[in-house]
């Protein structure tokens, strides 16, 4: 399995109640997917960070493999959201992709 984890940052220009309207917007685009795209084994869309995060939301989902990874990055439906319902609010991106692995306690 391949987990892609995202952390994003919305542009400075927005008020706190816009923000909330895009979090929520984000969320519902993108864990609308799920069972849309080939190989994405969930996502999930966080938006209610503690106080101590200095990013504004974060995706985290789960694919097959990294080609399957690579082919929802492409993927028609998943980039009518993300250039609708993400790309134009976002100033920063921060993207984190690994090989999941289990690690067993010591």
């Amino acid at each position: 399995m391949v987990r892609h984890v995202i952390i994003w940052t919305m542009k400075d220009e927005y008020s706190e109640e816009e923000k909330q309207a895009i979090r929520a917007g984000v969320k519902e685009g993108l864990e609308g997917l799920q069972g849309k795209i080939p190989g994405m084994v969930s996502i999930r869309v966080l938006t209610e960070g503690l106080q101590s995060s200095n990013g504004d939301l974060m995706l985290d989902s789960v694919f097959e493999d990294e080609e399957a990874l690579k082919a929802y990055s492409v993927n028609p439906s998943h980039q009518a959201v993300a250039n609708g319902k993400v790309r134009p609010y976002m100033k920063i991106r921060s993207c984190f992709d690994f090989v999941e692995t289990t690690v067993q306690p010591r």
